[in-house]
Parts: structure tokens; C-alpha cells; sequence
């Protein structure tokens, strides 16, 4: 069954790129390096994306939303992220739990959440990782027992994106301590901030600054028994992994945009800089970086465009999501690191953009599963797909 179908057409969709474009050339790229270098969080610029719509795409229009299919929502993202990755972040979330909650959350879940997190009344959260479980989720210790009508949660959470200026949160927990397997005994929640929810700080980061990574904590902590997402306890992990398939796919597609953005600049560097009587770009050693890294471009963003295609179709894309997500980030990585080599020693500095990629694009090789869990999933789905 089709996920996801485009509400708007081709020529509409081109008319929202380049009103980006423009938006970004004139609001957007001024500011980055202040708000980057500072860590600063940039207001302004959120509330300029919540009156874009941008918080809306992929939301349906019965809920206010403008019914991005991933396909689109990815190349609104990769166009981001050329200008300042961060601002990529702000929005994954935000439709994740949106996603969550269209394909799993109850009908009441629906019309509570949904009109709100479209008009951007509502700004989303997702709380997975922990101390001391990240890539192995079924590890969490956050739990949450029944006590009549509610449940009580206790635990804490790490890395959650807009876990500061957040406002609706799924929360990752464990309602039986006891169950084997393990996730059976996981169940997702649907949470705004109240008495017991704690923001415990912004953690310090290497990059993707600007926008915070928070830790949680929860001190018994009362929800309502409606707020248990899907109204069943045991599918939490269910719930998760159907969010990840997206949020690997846009972390794919932030990685396109970090990587053509270091193409960019290594090209443009390459054309002004002069050694030996001519530009660097007629030098063999630098045509051979540029065209590996026009090349990674290309095939991350073929990538990208597969895993999305397959999303919208409602088919499994768990292994091309992870295909793309691997390979994207590593050419992130490695595109950030031969253009600050063209650069040379400027590429050291901060007066360059190129020191910004080198840093933002680590976190994509960890985001979302790491790449050395990435390709233990493509292995296995590749043998379970083949069978002989």
C-alpha cells in the first residue's frame, strides 16, 4: 500500500525550491557561522521555517500539512544542509514523530497530535538513546508501570534533538522489565513537558551546533494511559525502527547536502587558487579528488532517491534506507576531508566554510545507527532476500 503521494505537482514543488533558495541565500547563509561557531540556537530562523511550511511537508493536507512525498521531503533537506546542515535536524525529528504517529498512533492520537504538529503549534521530539544504550535500543533502562488510569515513567534519554525547544516527545520505555525478547516489553509514549520531565542541559558538541542535543530525565513522571502510542503496550521497538527507515533517509539526504556542499567549495577554490603559473584545477592530483567527489555525489544521492522512492510506496526500505544512509555519510566524510586538502592550510581555518563540513559530517557516520550496524542490517536483509 503506498505510504506517502505528492499533493503538489512538479512545477509547484520547483516553485517551493526556489523560493528556498532564495530564502536561504538572503536569511539563512549571512548568519551561519556566528550562530555555528557560538552555538547559538537560531530563532529567528526556525520561526522563518515554521511560516515556510517547512515543518509541514510531509504531514497530510487533511491535517493542515502540504503532503511531501519522502522523494521531495529528501530534496528539501539536501538543499538545507548545502547551506547549514543543523537546520536538517530541527525538521527530522519533528516528522518522524509525525510519521509515528499517522502510521501507529489511534485514531484520537490523530486528531490531537497531528492538526497541531502540522501548524507547527507543536514542535517534535523523539527520545531513544540512553547512557547506555544507543545502537542496542532493547538495552534501555527508562521504564514506565501502570498505576490505574496512568503510567508512571522513570529513566533518562540523551542526543534528543529539540529536546530544549521541543514540545511533544515519543519516549522510548519498557513497561515489562521482563519479557524475552526483550522488545516485547517495549512501548513508545506520546509526552508534553510536566511535572517530572527534566531537561537536564544542551550537550557540548564537536559540530551540528546551533541546534541542541539535550539530555532528559524523567522522576516519576505521570502520563495519561491514552498517551501510549497505538493504545497497545509491546510494539515500542515495532514503533521505533518504523521511524528510523525515515530518519535514515533524511540523514542520507543531509549527507548529500554536506557533501556537494565541500564539492562546491573545493570547486570554486580550485578555480581561484594558482600554484606553478596556473589554477590548482588543472593540477592531475586535484582533478582526481574533484572527480571522486562529484562522484560520490551522484551515487549518494541515486541512493537517497531509491530508499525515498521505495518509502512512498509503503514497501520495506530497510536495507535500501541503510544503503544510503552508509553510503552517503562516508562520502560526506570523505568529501569534507578532500576539500579542506584542496584548500590547504585555509582550509584550517574558520574563515572557511570547509572546517564546518569536516565537523558536521562525523555525526552522519553515527546518527541514526551507526555505519557499522548499518552494514550488519544490509547483510542480513541481503541473505534473507536471497534465499537459495
Amino acid at each position: 500500500m503506498s505510504r506517502a503521494k505528492d499533493s503538489i505537482t512538479v512545477e509547484e514543488e520547483n516553485q517551493i525550491m526556489d523560493a528556498l533558495d532564495v530564502w536561504l541565500l538572503k536569511e539563512v547563509a549571512p548568519h551561519v557561522r556566528e550562530f555555528e561557531h557560538e552555538d547559538i540556537y537560531p530563532t529567528e530562523i526556525v520561526q522563518q521555517m515554521k511560516e515556510m511550511g517547512l515543518f509541514s511537508l510531509m504531514y497530510t493536507p487533511e491535517h493542515g500539512g502540504l503532503g511531501f512525498s519522502a522523494s521531495s521531503y529528501t530534496k528539501v533537506i539536501t538543499r538545507l544542509s548545502e547551506t547549514w546542515m543543523s537546520l536538517a535536524g530541527v525538521i527530522n525529528t519533528h516528522m518522524m514523530l509525525g510519521q509515528l504517529i499517522q502510521r501507529f498512533g489511534t485514531e484520537e492520537q490523530q486528531e490531537r497530535f497531528l492538526p497541531r504538529l502540522a501548524r507547527a503549534e507543536l514542535h517534535g521530539a523523539l527520545c531513544l538513546t540512553e547512557p547506555d544504550a544507543g545502537t542496542d535500543l532493547q538495552g534501555i533502562k527508562t521504564h514506565a508501570r501502570r498505576e490505574g488510569d496512568n503510567y508512571v515513567l522513570n529513566g533518562s534519554k540523551m542526543w534528543v534533538t529539540n529536546g530544549v525547544h521541543g514540545s511533544l516527545y515519543a519516549i522510548l520505555t519498557k513497561t515489562d522489565l521482563d519479557a524475552s525478547p526483550a522488545h516485547k516489553g517495549m512501548t513508545m509514549f506520546l509526552a508534553e513537558k510536566d511535572k517530572g520531565f527534566n531537561v537536564d542541559g544542551k550537550l557540548k558538541k564537536l559540530g551540528y551546533r546551533g541546534v541542541e542535543s539535550a539530555a532528559l530525565s524523567f522522576d516519576d513522571f505521570k502520563l495519561n494511559a491514552d498517551r501510549l502510542l497505538g493504545g497497545i503496550e509491546g510494539h515500542g521497538l515495532q514503533h521505533a525502527m518504523g521511524g528510523l527507515e525515515l530518519g535514515r533517509i533524511n540523514v542520507a539526504a543531509r549527507a548529500v547536502g554536506v557533501a556537494k556542499a565541500a564539492m562546491d567549495d573545493a570547486v570554486r577554490y580550485a578555480q581561484e587558487r594558482t600554484t606553478f603559473g596556473k589554477p590548482i584545477c588543472e593540477h592531475q592530483s586535484i582533478q582526481i579528488k574533484l572527480a571522486d567527489m562529484a562522484t560520490n555525489v551522484e551515487a549518494s544521492r541515486l541512493l537517497v532517491e531509491q530508499a525515498a522512492s521505495k518509502y512512498d510506496k509503503g514497501e520495506r526500505c530497510d536495507m535500501e534506507a541503510g544503503m544510503a544512509k552508509l553510503f552517503a555519510s562516508e562520502a560526506a566524510l570523505e568529501n569534507a576531508t578532500e576539500a579542506m586538502r584542496v584548500h590547504g592550510g585555509y582550509g584550517y581555518s574558520k574563515e572557511f566554510n570547509v572546517e564546518r563540513y569536516y565537523r558536521d559530517a562525523p555525526l552522519m557516520c553515527i546518527g541514526e545507527g551507526t555505519n557499522e550496524l548499518q552494514r550488519l542490517l544490509i547483510a542480513k536483509q541481503l541473505v534473507k532476500r536471497s534465499p537459495i
